[in-house]
């Protein structure tokens, strides 16, 4: 299940103990430096475990065997609610990993264009993104209404691009083989991209869906222990560890989880 280091068990080891499952890259990453430095001045400690996987972290939730996670978006998490019939709820806002497209090829946006292969995530969620991302800036044309989940099937009009699907992790790689790919922002930056730098195009921050909260399953929003880590992962110090390690390349984006 693609679990890093951990076995799965029990929540925590005590009352102040919250166990919390995490992606690697930057959720962990964040988990530690509140752990580090701001968590024992709250009475907190935090029982950090990694995954790769998308799944685990929710069904682990649902289940009890973790406190709560932090790696998804609100996009990913309603679809996933929907179809395992679980009852994760977000509690609050952290950060947002900007999708950006990326060429070893082309310097510019004005060199993509008609006969190119551009590489997209072939997840429901991360490839609307992408198309979304194409739509916005030109490169394709989208059928009206497309959605989140919009797929190959809903381009209007190419605009003589050819795409190819392939996993979310496996996008980076795929770049000396294509013209373009649109890479994840944490997947960015274990390939050493940076979409503030390096991207040809990228999202927003502002306005934009996709923000990572921290999650519990639904009745747990109030745990004394949730409010605590809630607080601290909002805090200015979260920010400009966020600011200063990832530059740009991931960005505070903090408070309520929009519905």
């Amino acid at each position: 299940m693609a679990l890093i280091g951990y076995g799965i068990g029990q929540g925590g080891e005590d009352k102040q103990t919250l166990t919390i499952a995490a992606s690697p890259t930057p959720h962990a990453e964040i988990l530690e430096y509140v752990e580090k430095n701001l968590a024992e001045k709250e009475g907190l400690k935090l029982d950090i475990r990694k995954f790769n996987d998308y799944v685990v972290p929710n069904t682990a939730t649902e289940s009890g065997e973790v406190d709560a996670n932090f790696f998804q978006h609100k996009p990913y998490l309603d679809d996933f609610n929907k179809k395992q019939h679980t009852h994760i709820e977000p509690v609050v806002n952290v950060e947002l990993e900007p999708l950006g497209l990326y060429s070893k090829k082309e310097k510019s946006l004005k060199g993509i264009g008609s006969g190119d292969t551009v590489a997209v995530p072939n997840d429901s969620t991360n490839e609307g993104r992408s198309l979304h991302l194409l739509d916005e800036h030109g490169l394709i044309e989208l059928k009206p209404g497309a959605g989140q989940e919009a797929t190959l099937g809903d381009i209007a009009d190419t605009k003589g691009l050819k795409f190819k699907e392939l996993e979310a992790a496996a996008v980076p790689r795929a770049l000396d083989d294509v013209d373009a790919a649109v890479v994840n922002g944490n997947y960015a930056v274990d390939a050493g991209l940076n979409p503030a730098k390096d991207a040809l195009v990228a999202e927003e921050a502002e306005g934009n869906p996709y923000a990572n909260f921290l999650a519990v399953k639904d009745g747990n929003q109030d745990d004394p222990r949730i409010k605590k880590l809630a607080k601290l992962l909002n805090s200015e110090q979260v920010k400009e560890f966020i600011e200063d390690k990832y530059q740009r390349a991931i960005e505070p984006v903090f408070g309520p989880v929009g519905s």
